[in-house]
């Protein structure tokens, strides 16, 4: 599992997570749309915590930039 995330994508997953978790416990969002919100926040939080993102490897993307030689 190579890493596919640079820093800015990290870091913007991890806020939206927590705008999600935000809008889920304060009971802003409610019932499916609320629990499906919550899933996603949790999937961008752990990708963000492993620097992987599964759909862009299919893909060969990558956010991370190119380190030099």
């Amino acid at each position: 599992m190579n890493k596919n995330m640079g820093s800015t994508d990290r870091i913007v997953r991890i806020i939206v997570a927590i705008a999600f978790g935000l809008l889920y416990f304060t009971n802003t969002v409610t019932g499916t749309f609320g629990i499906v919100l919550l899933v996603l926040g949790i999937v961008f939080l752990l990708t963000s915590i492993v620097s992987f993102c599964p759909l862009y490897a299919p893909f060969g993307l990558s956010t991370r930039s190119k380190e030099k030689a």
